[in-house]
């Protein structure tokens, strides 16, 4: 797997994606091959620098759909959020998303909305 951010890319560990949001995913506009493999969420924070030449990042949280054994296209994520300032924000964003998923929630919690 190569991911641009992969220096400053922190995931959570895997969830397995319920029923409800599994219905949902097959409904949604993704590729056949995703949809075949798809059976649980990656959430991860990922960091890029504020301005060039800095160790200053901004943070934000992608949700990607994954394997079982945490393969995912990092090109394609179900959801990217905005950029935080702060690390802790964007932890506590992720950890917000991760009990949608627990609960089977992610799409009932209108992200899908905001595909970035």
């Amino acid at each position: 797997m190569y991911n641009p951010n992969y220096r400053d890319f922190y995931q959570t560990a895997l969830i397995p994606i319920g029923l409800k949001d599994q219905l949902a995913l097959l409904e949604a506009e993704i590729t056949p091959s995703d949809q075949v493999r798809s059976t649980h969420w990656l959430i991860a924070l990922e960091g890029e620098p504020a301005f060039e030449d800095t160790e200053y990042y901004h943070w934000k949280v992608s949700i990607y759909p994954a394997d079982s054994e945490g393969s995912f296209s990092w090109k394609h994520p179900y959801f990217s959020s905005q950029l935080f300032d702060s690390f802790n924000n964007a932890a506590e964003l992720a950890r917000s998303y991760a009990s949608f998923s627990i609960n089977d929630e992610i799409f009932a919690s209108g992200l899908q909305e905001k595909i970035s």
